[in-house]
């Protein structure tokens, strides 16, 4: 089996972009990346690419979820005769957050929840290492790493819990 399947790519004018793949078992699957952002799985005839059999739109965490399934587990380096039970999760500042629009020194997360954010991200860019007078906007995700418990524990806080 080959390791790096064979995609293409498509520019759709006006609409985005599209990416192919056809299987191993010569099915043919594309997800086509709208300009707004809005991601869609579709389903193809092996013989006609441009006749979609099935369709499954998916909101920008489902895509971000779906990914992250597809993908192997990495063998973890850190792991050796130490065990450490770290988890990152990218949780989202909501409308309902009471967070939307503060900064992150408000939130103490790292004091009340053990877990630390290590970056934010906007859909103008990514903030690494954001400083405590860092001001979240809706709409942005947030990196967390920490144990489970702790994740846990900043995904009800920012969502106001």
């Amino acid at each position: 089996m080959d390791p790096q399947a064979h995609t293409t790519k498509t520019t759709l004018p006006g609409i985005g972009t599209r990416y192919d793949l056809v299987t191993e078992g010569g099915k043919h699957v594309s997800v086509v990346a709208h300009n707004d952002g809005r991601r869609f799985l579709g389903f193809h005839k092996p013989d006609d690419d441009d006749e979609c059999q099935a369709s499954v739109p998916l909101a920008q965490g489902e895509a971000a979820a779906l990914a992250h399934l597809l993908l192997p587990e990495q063998i973890d380096p850190v792991r050796g005769e130490m065990e450490i039970d770290l988890v990152t999760e990218h949780i989202p500042i909501t409308a309902k957050s009471p967070y939307g629009g503060r900064t992150l020194g408000d939130t103490q997360v790292r004091s009340r929840t053990g877990a630390s954010i290590v970056a934010v991200l906007r859909r103008t860019g990514a903030t690494p290492s954001p400083t405590p007078d860092f001001r979240f906007a809706i709409g942005d995700k947030l990196v967390v790493v920490g144990t489970r418990e702790g994740v846990d524990a900043v995904a009800d806080l920012i969502a106001g819990g």
